[in-house]
């Protein structure tokens, strides 16, 4: 989920050929476009969806087929194939390749299924549910990125995904029943509307929680109540309007923090490690030597570019904090450099602006080879601008064992 796993080769060649620097005549420059994209989608798919455990083969064929790129603005087409969030404007994100697979894999679909979808966003879910199921039905209430989400599934012929604009908590009454539900946004519990619409047995997929801490939840409807099943911690962009105003819980970005930073929580009911989401070839270890508690969290990976992260969303606010420290204790165990520039064991912070682009991304390493523990620290300045960050530590693409331990984040003054 981090340009770090980018190919800079690839990327320097992309946004050459989109401005033209290289120039192929008439048909040919579009094929050539076409076979990048091909060739990045498929080392995608390997890494980012087979790699992190999707076995389901209509939805690895689905994602393997559907042009991604073209559900995102040019000037980010260099980021189509990242298995990362990448903002498309309005505040809001194109879901990461590997959140749509899961999401979609969860949802066991089928081709007599008739899918209501809320957020449709970019319109990127409801293409790689188009081939696998009957009836996609998705309804966007943010104006500019409904039209152009719908003008982007015509122009590629998804027939059978239909659009529409306003409030997806109202659902789609004239179309209802639905056999399966999709919510792409974040609610913290799930509107009437929609649980109505489900029909008996069918099945409903959502991120809830609060705003930078959700779980995914797997939700089937029996005696027409929803029955629940957690199924993965997730983050899910905020939704807008109404329903994200009337939240309950909001996080304090003049406090920002880690949780569950000395992983003493341990994991939570999903076997997930509390409080961190994205969770790829990682798992809690007990030692009463650790730096802090008697619990770490240790990274193992032995397939060079092969993802190996945590990943936790938090709350900072720029006009507030001006300056952050972030610390943590690090070993390494044989750590050898990944394919891509950048794939070693890092601690980064990635701060967002209020629309979700990226303002700056600071770190503590890169480190290989081995090392016994060792605590790390360094002060940070916060963008004026940031409103959120994202913090990952991990191998990332690196082979050998890396382990975290005490991850601590303190605002160190306001403004």
């Amino acid at each position: 989920m981090t340009s770090k796993n980018q190919n800079p080769r690839k990327c320097l060649f992309m946004m050459l050929l989109l401005t033209g620097l290289v120039f192929f005549p008439g048909q040919l420059l579009g094929q050539k476009i076409r076979d990048v994209f091909r060739q990045q989608r498929m080392e995608m798919v390997e890494t980012a969806v087979k790699g992190a455990g999707i076995t389901n083969p209509g939805v690895i064929r689905a994602i393997q087929q559907t042009a991604r790129h073209e559900f995102m603005p040019k000037n980010v087409w260099d980021q189509a194939y990242l298995d990362a969030g990448i903002p498309i404007g309005e505040g809001q994100t194109i879901s990461s390749p590997f959140i749509v697979a899961y999401m979609t894999e969860s949802l066991d679909p089928d081709r007599e299924d008739r899918v209501l979808e809320i957020g449709t966003g970019s319109g990127y879910q409801a293409a790689v549910l188009s081939p696998l199921v009957d009836e996609v039905y998705s309804i966007e209430i943010v104006e500019p990125l409904g039209k152009r989400a719908a003008k982007v599934l015509k122009k590629l012929k998804y027939d059978n995904v239909h659009t529409k604009i306003g409030d997806g908590f109202k659902g789609w009454a004239e179309h209802a029943p639905f056999d399966k539900i999709i919510l792409t946004c974040s609610p913290e519990e799930i509107p009437k509307p929609l649980k109505d619409q489900l029909r008996e047995g069918g099945l409903l997929v959502v991120p809830m929680g609060e705003r930078h801490q959700q779980t995914l939840y797997l939700m089937k409807k029996v005696n027409g109540e929803l029955e629940r099943q957690a199924l993965r911690p997730t983050l899910f962009v905020p939704m807008t309007g109404v329903a994200e105003d009337n939240r309950r819980v909001f996080p304090d970005p003049s406090k920002p923090g880690v949780l569950n930073g000395d992983f003493e929580e341990g994991v939570d009911d999903s076997g997930f490690v509390s409080g961190w989401y994205y969770q790829r070839q990682c798992d809690i270890q007990q030692d009463p030597l650790a730096p802090s508690g008697q619990n770490y969290v240790k990274f193992t990976n032995k397939i060079p570019g092969q993802f190996s992260w945590l990943m936790q969303g938090l709350a900072v606010d720029g006009r507030e904090v001006s300056k952050i420290k972030l610390s943590a204790s690090i070993a390494c165990d044989r750590v050898a450099p990944g394919p891509h520039k950048g794939d070693l064991p890092v601690i980064a912070i990635q701060f967002l602006a209020e629309d979700r682009s990226d303002l700056d991304t600071a770190y503590i390493g890169p480190f290989q080879g081995t090392r016994a523990w060792k605590n790390y620290d360094r002060e940070i300045s916060v963008p004026l601008g940031a409103r959120e960050a994202i913090l990952r530590i991990g191998l990332f693409g690196a082979t050998g064992t890396a382990s975290f331990d005490n991850v601590i984040i303190r605002g160190m003054d306001s403004q």
